[in-house]
């Protein structure tokens, strides 16, 4: 093996993933190593598919299966002999009561704190960027040192998430659809519910200062998608599968068109980037990547949740976990 490899893996969903990915890859250039991005899990397509190729125009070409029988130094350890398992795989052979711990991904990802490990291939995995446990080395180099983390991460989104075809060109047919100001609405409420009324009442708000105002709304829930629709004009939606029981969407044991349902999951994701302002909840990582794509100010954000002791609590925990 010529060159040193960073396999970034991917368990959660699309927001999860793609800023845990974002973490990974500036970790890859912190240490010199040839990032490889492996989705296989899936969540996104077919079990042992690798979402992320078919999900976008990346500038990377390695793919992640050539790494599953090489005999190579790894490291974290665990992953020797295993680099063909999802992290959902290792955490039921290794750790089955650790799918909840903050700290559990430490088990499954390569020594943060480490930049000159010897190893052939390093292993990224977390559920949730780990940008506070690398900001010493991004301090540190002069490539990062000027950055904020915000500019960092649209810099890397810009590089390795530009989506793929179909996906753009939805997204730019729906935009030309939308009158200026755009409201961004994106709501979670399937296995997790952010708070409902928080939103209408942001949403009436908003409203009442730009009444001719188009509002997109990007949501998991058919019985919400049908209430914003009759309370409020002007509402868009793209069409895509919403599940009628309150179950997850995106899973591996989902039966749905895997590949076509995450492409719509980015149109509505890019289309929340391109809104005037974004109305959603921090506890969502999908809208939080939103508002990344698009350089959005505070004074385009509202988030329903920024005083939620429960949520920023979490998310304090999880950042410096």
């Amino acid at each position: 093996m010529t060159k040193r490899i960073l396999l970034i893996k991917g368990k959660g969903g699309l927001g999860n993933r793609i800023l845990s990915a974002v973490c990974g890859l500036a970790f890859a250039d912190l240490t010199g190593r040839t990032p490889v991005i492996d989705w296989r899990d899936g969540s996104y397509a077919p079990i042992g598919t690798n979402a992320y190729p078919l999900l976008f125009n990346t500038p990377i070409t390695q793919k992640c299966d050539a790494f599953d029988g090489l005999a190579a130094s790894v490291t974290p350890a665990i992953w020797s002999g295993n680099l063909g398992l999802t992290p959902q795989e290792m955490i039921e052979k290794f750790a089955p009561k650790s799918h909840s711990s903050p700290t559990g991904y430490r088990r499954f990802c390569v020594d943060l704190k480490v930049l000159d490990s010897d190893e052939d291939i390093a292993v990224y995995w977390s559920y949730l960027p780990k940008f506070n446990r690398i900001s010493q080395h991004l301090a540190r180099d002069p490539r990062f040192a000027h950055h904020s983390e915000s500019g960092l991460i649209a810099e890397y989104l810009d590089r390795f998430f530009t989506p793929n075809d179909r996906v753009l060109q939805q997204v730019g047919a729906t935009a030309t659809q939308l009158n200026r100001p755009s409201i961004g609405v994106h709501i979670r409420y399937t296995d997790r519910k952010i708070p409902l009324d928080p939103i209408k009442k942001a949403l009436s708000k908003r409203l009442t200062r730009t009444p001719s105002a188009s509002v997109f709304l990007a949501t998991d829930n058919a019985d919400v998608q049908t209430q914003i629709a009759a309370e409020f004009d002007n509402v868009y939606h793209i069409n895509k599968y919403l599940p009628t029981d309150g179950s997850r969407l995106h899973w591996p044991a989902s039966d749905i068109e895997k590949l076509h349902e995450a492409e719509n999951a980015l149109i509505d994701m890019w289309l929340l980037s391109r809104c005037d302002h974004l109305i959603y909840s921090r506890h969502s990582t999908f809208s939080v990547t939103s508002s990344y794509l698009g350089n959005m100010s505070a004074t385009q954000l509202h988030d329903v949740d920024k005083w939620s002791p429960t949520v920023v609590a979490k998310r304090w925990i999880q950042a410096y976990a």
